[in-house]
């Protein structure tokens, strides 16, 4: 029965363009499939190809936003405008408008809890990283981060930062092996590696 309802709430969502919270939040789309969805109704100005969003992403002005290929918003916020004019409405008497747009181009990652302001370009080939706050445009090519953001490093400088730690991992057979970023099987095999690894004990039972 439960299957059921949320094949047709999903049919109906994809039908309509309606019902957008309950699709997100019975059928639990995929990243993928929640970029396509928005893709086809959420109004964003355009979406590349292999986009990523997760469900938990807040995107306020959708129609001020272009999205490259292979770009993946985790849960961040992207804003396209900026609320102070209300402020100014009141106490200085002035009728103005403060909008931008966002351009995320291609092979870029913005992060958990980032905040990405109104009237920057990010990218291509860079990564925004977790709680980082975008005030400017992101160059491209690096990994950014901070309130405001700055650049970290190049991403090919993390990227040798992570290879080198992964040679350490006694699991990382098992993870080439596994040939995707995640597989339920392989999981809980991976979660007892790497407890013992960093804590040298059993995880509580």
């Amino acid at each position: 029965m439960i299957g059921l309802a949320r094949r047709a709430i999903s049919y109906y969502a994809w039908k309509t363009g309606r019902g957008k919270g309950l699709y997100k939040r019975f059928c639990h789309p995929t990243g993928f499939e929640w970029a396509e969805f928005l893709a086809r109704w959420g109004g964003i100005h355009s979406v590349g190809k292999g986009v990523w969003i997760n469900p938990g992403c807040n995107i306020p002005d959708p129609s001020l936003l272009r999205l490259g290929n292979n770009v993946g918003l985790s849960d961040c916020t992207v804003f396209g405008h900026d609320g102070i004019i209300g402020l100014f409405e009141v106490s200085a008497g002035k009728t103005l408008d403060s909008v931008g747009a966002v351009d995320i181009r291609d092979n870029s990652f913005v992060g958990y809890g980032a905040i990405v302001m109104p009237r920057v370009t990010i990218g291509p080939n860079s990564i925004v990283a977790a709680g980082a706050v975008i005030t400017k445009d992101v160059p491209p090519g690096v990994v950014v981060g901070g309130n405001p953001a700055k650049v970290l490093c190049t991403v090919e400088d993390l990227l040798k930062k992570i290879e080198e730690r992964c040679e350490a991992y006694p699991w990382i057979d098992l993870i080439r092996h596994r040939g995707t970023h995640f597989d339920p099987d392989y999981e809980p095999k991976l979660r007892a590696m790497r407890t013992q690894y960093f804590f040298g004990e059993k995880a509580n039972e």
